[in-house]
């Protein structure tokens, strides 16, 4: 499987990159709305490492959807090893690696946010269908070794989770239960990072609180699972004042 991985790896990438300006995130509330991407094609404003994520139009509104409708177990995104190299540089090997582990959960990088360690992180999501789940989560956290948290909500499950990645293994640091999280309606996912202090709101109700053994420090993104089929916008970073 390994080596089926690294030879659709190799490929160049050979589109342009589009991202944030640099450092913005550091010093300002920074949204990406996708509004100025194009439907139907690769979204360019994150970077893709697990999953089929694609620009789609909801109304008239760009946003972000992962497909899992097409999700297969053990499929990294398309040139991940040039994405990798760009977000990484020389230790992008070690990031694949730790890639292959998590295959069953999709997600995609935020370009422009390299080293984030407090304030906020928001997105909206709208769960459209997903049989095995309906997860949309934040990344955070994530480091060059490919390690990283997630906080995300389910609307099949009507749950709230903060996850830890690492080496290849995944466990839960705090699970809330019975979250108001409906398919088909478009809601509010928002972390809130202070040192070690973790906070987890739906819309403007806190439901999780968590203590990390260390301070947050690295990219973000965003997450999904299995054949979670989920539109996402409105990705904010508002780091700490």
């Amino acid at each position: 499987m390994r080596a089926a991985i690294w030879v659709a790896l190799l490929a160049l990438a050979g589109s342009p990159v589009v991202s944030a300006p640099a450092g913005a995130a550091a010093a300002k509330r920074t949204v990406f709305d996708f509004s100025n991407e194009v439907p139907g094609s690769d979204p360019v404003s994150v970077v893709p490492v697990v999953g089929t994520w694609k620009i789609a139009d909801d109304a008239g509104n760009k946003v972000l959807v992962v497909d899992g409708r097409r999700w297969r177990q053990g499929q990294a995104s398309a040139n991940l090893a040039d994405k990798a190299r760009s977000l990484y540089g020389e230790r992008y090997a070690e990031f694949l690696d730790n890639v292959q582990a998590y295959a069953f959960f999709p997600y995609a990088v935020v370009r422009g946010v390299d080293a984030f360690t407090e304030g906020e992180v928001a997105l909206r999501f709208k769960a459209l269908s997903g049989r095995i789940d309906q997860a949309a989560g934040i990344v955070f956290g994530l480091k060059p070794n490919g390690d990283y948290l997630a906080l995300r909500a389910n609307p099949l499950e009507n749950n709230l989770v903060l996850w830890q990645f690492v080496r290849g293994k995944r466990s839960s640091l705090k699970w809330i239960r019975n979250t108001p999280t409906p398919s088909g309606v478009w809601q509010t996912l928002r972390l809130a990072v202070a040192g070690r202090d973790v906070e987890g709101y739906l819309g403007d109700t806190l439901y999780l609180r968590h203590v990390l053994d260390q301070p947050v420090s690295g990219r973000l993104g965003v997450w999904s699972k299995a054949d979670s089929h989920v539109y996402i916008d409105d990705f904010t970073v508002a780091p700490a004042r």
